[in-house]
């Protein structure tokens, strides 16, 4: 297993994670790396798809394993520098998001779409954190902004736990700009969360084409972000805890929306 790597190449790890890859974009992986160790169900099922995708298969010590990841991704995880790759790991192309004239061109395909908006997420664990939490949801697209936001990296894809492949993510020059392209095709947009926001969430009606816009970790939503928002709205707090963790409260704002919307 080689100590460098290429910066076009990336890794997803864990079961989900791989098992996601491998189902949506198997041609992106170039290799399926398994720790040596008995093997559960669910990483023999990793396998054989590998297998019948024709991906590559190599077999390392579960050590080898630690330590490249942990090189890979420079050292960031939740363990003190161990990544938690539950024995499985998929070398691939680093993850390309959509682009605004790909959002454009699917447009029309669209009735009704709820999208999520996220506003410089800078931590990639929250980011990934953020895409589960909206493809849970149901969200038809993630817009992100290309600068000023966490990478979509081997660490918002561990997060992310499939959700970034599977999910329409569109990397946006101008995040105002197109936010004002998304009201000029109908769409409302609710910002959240705002303490000194005069609706509370369960105020707004998200029927119909809809928007949740969520700012960074401490700073919220940037100023030209706010002003192009629809509604403000807060998420009302009884104790003295000042915000919640933000894929937490996008959980909040889009599952509320997804109930009015069934209504």
């Amino acid at each position: 297993m080689p100590d460098t790597q290429h910066p076009d190449v990336d890794w997803t790890f864990g079961i989900h994670g791989v098992q996601a890859l491998l189902d949506v974009s198997p041609q992106d992986v170039r290799r399926l790396v398994i720790a040596d160790g008995p093997r559960n169900r669910q990483v023999s099922q990793l396998t054989a798809t590998a297998r019948a995708a024709g991906v590559r298969i190599e077999r390392v010590p579960r050590q080898a394993l630690d330590r490249y990841l942990k090189r890979a991704t420079s050292g960031r995880s939740d363990s003190g520098g161990v990544v938690n790759h539950q024995g499985v790991a998929a070398e691939r192309h680093a993850f390309a998001p959509s682009t605004e004239p790909d959002l454009e061109a699917r447009w029309p395909s669209f009735e009704d779409p709820l999208l999520v908006v996220l506003d410089g997420i800078e931590d990639p664990r929250n980011l990934g954190a953020c895409l589960r939490t909206a493809e849970a949801a149901g969200a038809d697209a993630v817009l992100i902004p290309r600068h000023g936001s966490a990478p979509l990296s081997t660490a918002a894809a561990k997060a992310a736990s499939g959700a970034m492949e599977r999910l329409f993510v569109v990397e946006v020059a101008n995040l105002a700009r197109r936010l004002g392209w998304l009201q000029a095709q109908g769409v409302w947009l609710s910002g959240g969360v705002e303490d000194e926001a005069a609706m509370t969430y369960t105020e707004v009606d998200y029927r119909g084409a809809a928007a949740i816009v969520v700012g960074g970790e401490g700073r919220g939503l940037r100023r030209l972000t706010r002003e192009r928002c629809d509604h403000l709205v807060r998420i009302p707090m009884t104790s003295t805890m000042p915000s919640l963790n933000v894929s937490v409260a996008l959980g909040v704002l889009l599952f509320e929306a997804v109930r009015r919307r069934s209504e």
